[in-house]
């Protein structure tokens, strides 16, 4: 195993455990590892976002960074369990597609799906993914990012077109995410399968952090525009639902 992996986390495990920040010397000997060892991958650590350095003082403890990675994981493998009732009833409601999606890199990955019970249907299966900037649910995840990956994502050079719909260019793109931020849904106009349209809405966590995004996807035929805004009223109120079922309170659901 390598040394300095190893090192690096048994540091961040033995800070998260300390009620205090902690100096090098205490943990050189907590870890019985060289105080230089110790300077060495704290100073890593620091530089990477993990740790901070109390003040300058030499007392370190970890960054809220640990604990974002932390929420990130819990959140994905609560979302599943906590979405089911309201995919459930998306269905129901629309007898389309429903897909559960996280953001991975630039794509899409597919948690958890209902098929419609309609015998034309958009075809997914879980595990499988997509380009975020050409489907629904890709779109709500990119455009809720920090502003910084949002404006990378839409200048990311050579975006490949996949069918004449999809959005290609970057400025076009920053617009397309703006409009998803403020009507508060996503919709997919055969931008990643031609004969596929798809609406999407966010997930937010109890710290208001989109975590995740449901969405319901069909063929262009029966995803006619004039059934966009009546349908994704009723993705926005699944969303909803999950929001307030892995933490979110009410109130701040309408502070997109």
């Amino acid at each position: 195993m390598n040394n300095t992996l190893t090192h690096g986390l048994r540091l961040l495990e033995t800070l998260a455990g300390r009620d205090a920040p902690v100096g090098v010397s205490e943990l050189a000997l907590l870890l019985d590892m060289g105080k230089s060892n110790v300077h060495r991958t704290l100073q890593a650590l620091v530089e990477l976002g993990y740790v901070v350095n109390e003040d300058g003082r030499g007392l370190y403890r970890p960054s809220l960074k640990v604990w974002e990675i932390g929420a990130r994981v819990i959140a994905r493998l609560d979302v599943r369990a906590a979405a089911a009732p309201a995919m459930h009833w998306l269905l129901d409601e629309t007898r389309e597609t429903v897909h559960l999606s996280v953001l991975d890199g630039t794509q899409v990955v597919y948690i958890d799906k209902l098929d419609s019970p309609e015998p034309v249907r958009a075809y997914s299966e879980i595990g499988g993914r997509a380009p975020a900037y050409c489907v629904a649910t890709g779109k709500v995840l990119m455009a809720w990012r920090e502003r910084h990956l949002q404006q990378r994502d839409a200048e990311a050079p050579l975006r490949e077109a996949h069918t004449p719909s999809t959005i290609t260019d970057a400025a076009e793109l920053a617009r397309e995410f703006e409009r998803v931020r403020t009507q508060g849904y996503a919709v997919n106009r055969g931008e990643w399968r031609a004969s596929v349209w798809g609406i999407a809405a966010p997930i937010r966590d109890g710290t208001q952090r989109v975590v995740s995004a449901i969405g319901l996807s069909g063929p262009a035929t029966r995803l006619r525009p004039q059934r966009i805004k009546p349908l994704a009223q009723l993705v926005i109120e699944a969303a909803r639902r999950v929001s307030t079922a892995i933490g979110m309170q009410d109130a701040a659901l309408s502070g997109r």
